[in-house]
């Protein structure tokens, strides 16, 4: 998983084809079924399929700046 991008949510990319844009887990574990790779939403953190980059499943929007 990406990092968030600048508007909020992360690309999902499966064997280097980005399959969409993930709002929350729920988005990305419907990705990865219609990808064929069946997971369970409480599987997401710790998953060896996932490759979270920067920060995990808790962050989805974009970094905010002050």
């Amino acid at each position: 998983m990406h990092l968030p991008s600048p508007t909020g949510g992360r690309r999902v990319r499966v064997d280097g084809e980005i399959l969409g844009l993930a709002h929350n887990v729920r988005d990305l574990v419907e990705f990865l079924r219609r990808a064929g790779l069946e997971i369970e939403p409480e599987q997401v953190a710790d998953s060896p399929l996932i490759d979270w980059r920067g920060v995990g499943p808790e962050r989805w929007e974009a970094e905010t700046r002050t």
